[in-house]
Formats: structure tokens, sequence, C-alpha cells
């Protein structure tokens, strides 16, 4: 049995509640609200050979990239396995902003090279402003011309007396904007923001009820929905540069749930597995494109959704309440502890998939999960079963249907002139 280090108790998100997860996992859907992932990191790269370089360890075509675009860029080791995803977005002809760990990653790789590249990590702060209502309290606070954002675009806006950058998003499957700029500015833009948004019904996002808008919407997310591909033999450098980016207390990979890789490789996942062949493009020679190429004409599986059965995701519920052994406890809505928590899937009795991401969705009253799985079992509507539990010790057979993922409708592109 899988066992978490004594003490081991982390949440990327790291805030608290505010009125409480119920209330606020409506907010993106009635309202909107203000979020903070000011946690993720920042690298800044100029000089111009950022995209030659770039280019060489991300999937995404730059043939096309305006200044002011943003693109979800994907890296991947030789195998096309994922190794980070994060939003690089081009500030200026020869500067480049990426947020996220694929910075660290992009860092190591251009140490061994001879490009004319510069980077430098930058401190900025990033809130999400989202749901129906958030093109409403942004206005209020910075005026007009918003509207006119294009989805991945961004756009200038002053608040609170500073510029700052609104990048069009949308994290929670609905229209959004992420704020971007130097964190000595970050509290005079929230506070502005939440006193605009009272008229709107925004809602403060706390930790508990943050992940639930990427298992709604279908954002896999590291160390949760996978692991890094960083723990091969030549990526061994890389990991020391990786795990010492994090938090002391926390950890790469910790696993948890009934599935059990015979190893870490199998916890990886490629862009297709994930969801995003669409931003694969062969149009430029990168780490893992040969895999890559394979696989995209011969896909093995796909990520969807997966419904859990109401009545038996009660009974595990009921055990902690029933002398005996019990099932392992279902945090509500999600796992607060920082794992990827992995459990199999089977169809009559063979192994179909791996579902991640559980979580509890207040808005559709459902227990819900992402699920990487075999293409012969993804149509929708097909009956699965997940084990609830761990490898040695109590499982639940729970029943589950496969759903689209994403599962909320998609909203994001949604025409801000009419929103």
């Amino acid at each position: 049995m899988r066992k978490a280090p004594e003490g081991y108790a982390w949440s990327r998100f790291g805030e608290p509640e505010y009125t409480d997860w119920l209330d606020e996992s409506l907010s993106w859907k009635e309202a909107c609200y203000i979020g903070d992932w000011s946690f993720l990191w920042q690298h800044r790269f100029t000089g111009p050979d950022v995209l030659a370089m770039l280019s060489d360890i991300t999937v995404n075509s730059f043939a096309k990239f305006d200044i002011g675009q943003s693109k979800h860029a994907i890296h991947t080791n030789r195998d096309g396995k994922v190794i980070h995803e994060g939003v690089l977005t081009r500030l200026g002809q020869q500067e480049y902003m990426l947020h996220g760990r694929g910075g660290f990653w992009a860092r190591h790789y251009l140490a061994t090279t001879d490009y004319d590249v510069q980077v430098e990590q930058d401190d900025w702060f990033i809130l999400q402003v989202s749901g129906p209502r958030s093109v409403d309290v942004l206005e209020k606070v910075a005026g007009s011309g918003l509207r006119d954002t294009g989805f991945m675009r961004v756009n200038t806006i002053r608040v609170a007396g500073h510029d700052i950058h609104a990048l069009r998003q949308g994290m929670a499957g609905e229209i959004g904007f992420e704020l971007q700029g130097p964190v000595a500015h970050k509290q005079d833009v929230y506070d502005a923001i939440v006193e605009a948004g009272q008229d709107f019904g925004i809602r403060k996002l706390g930790g508990r009820t943050a992940p639930i808008n990427h298992l709604e919407a279908c954002f896999p997310t590291i160390a949760t929905d996978y692991i890094p591909a960083i723990f091969e033999p030549d990526t061994a450098n890389y990991l020391k540069v990786f795990t010492d980016s994090m938090p002391a207390f926390a950890q790469p990979a910790y696993i948890a749930g009934s599935y059990e890789g015979r190893d870490i490789s199998e916890y990886y996942r490629s862009p297709v597995e994930l969801g995003w062949g669409r931003n694969i493009n062969f149009d430029h020679d990168f780490l893992g494109r040969e895999a890559l190429e394979a696989e995209k004409a011969c896909p093995r599986r796909t990520i969807r959704t997966l419904v859990w059965n109401a009545d038996d995701v009660l009974d595990v519920q009921a055990s902690l309440f029933r002398p005996g052994e019990n099932y392992p406890f279902m945090d509500m809505p999600r796992d607060q502890r920082g794992f990827m928590w992995a459990d199999k899937v089977t169809v009559d009795g063979k192994f179909v998939g791996v579902a991640t991401s559980r979580g509890y969705s207040y808005y559709f009253r459902e227990m819900l999960s992402l699920c990487t799985i075999d293409l012969a079992h993804a149509e929708i509507g097909t009956r699965v079963t997940v084990h609830w539990g761990t490898p040695d010790g109590p499982q639940k057979e729970i029943r589950a249907t496969v759903a689209p993922a994403p599962y909320k409708t998609d909203r994001r592109r949604a025409n801000l002139q009419t929103a």
C-alpha cells in the first residue's frame, strides 16, 4: 500500500475557502470569480533566436506568432511524452514570456546550445477573472476596448493606476481573462477587481474549489493527471533542476490510487492522450516528433470524462460509519494533498484506462473524473468500472459512464460584444 510521507499535505493552490467551496464552485457559471495563480513561474526569453530555440523542444508551430498572441506551448521528451506545458506569450519582436515550469526546461536546454538567447526568471502576478460577468467587471475598472480582445490574445488595460496585461483565456471553460503584471502591483489590482465585482456577484476562488474548473473543463494538470516525463537517464540532470524549483515539502511524483504502474513511465502521458493533439504541428523538427507522428497516425488512447455512479460513491462514504475496514476517504470536492490519484478502469475485468482528477461537481451534482482510455472503449455512453482504493487494500468497484471531455460546455470563445 502506497503511503504519503509523514506530514506531507500540500495544495498547490494554497488559498483558503472564502464563502465556501459549494458557493465558489458556482461562480464561473453564474457570475465570475477572481483566483490567484501567481505561484506559477515566469521566464522571460529575449534575443533573435528565441523561436528557433523553443521550436527544438516544443510541439507547437511558430510559423505564425503575432506580438500580443499567446500559445499553449507543450514540451515533450524523445518518446513524445509531456515534460511540461504552459502559456507562451510574444511580448515584442524578440521578447517572450513563458509561464509555468516549462521555463526551467527551456533554460536547461538553452544552456546546451549556441543560440543567441537571454533568459531571466521574472516575478509577475497572475490573477484569473473568469465567468459570464468577468468582462463586465473588467470594463468597470478598465473602461472600454476589452471586448475587442481575440481568444489567446493580450490587451493592455489600466487597473488601479497600473498598466497590466489582460490575456483572454478562460481556464474555467467560460469567458475569462488572466491579468498579469509585476508582483508589486498585485494587491492594488486584486482589491480593485474585488471592489468592482461586487455589483456582479464576484467570488474569491479558494484552494478547495480551484481544481474543479480544471476537471469540468478538462484541463489536465501536471502531477495530477500525468507525471512529467523527466525520470529517464537522458533527463537526469534536469530532474535536479526541476526538484530544486519546487517547495521543499513538495515532490514531483506522489502517486496514490488503485492503478499500480510497473514503472514511473506508465504515468507519463502524450499530448494526444491528454486531448492536445491539435497543438502538434509537424512543420518543424522537435524532440519527440517521430513518436508523435506515429501516434497521431494511429492513436491508442484519448481523454474522456467519467461520471461515477452516485450509489457506489455513497457506499464509499458510508463505509466510514460501519464497523470494520473502510474504503479510502474521498475528499470533497477533490483530494487536497498534492497526489496524482490514479485509479484503474476496467471493462469486463479488462484494463482499459486510468482515471485521474476525481472530484465532486456541485453544479452537476455528480462525482466526475478525467480518464485516459483506450479508443475501443471511449465511445460516449460506454459503461466502465473504476476501482477505488489501493493496490493491496480494500477496493470498491464503482460503476461509471464515459462522457465527453470537457464535460461542461466550452464557452471560452463566446462573442464578447454580446456577453
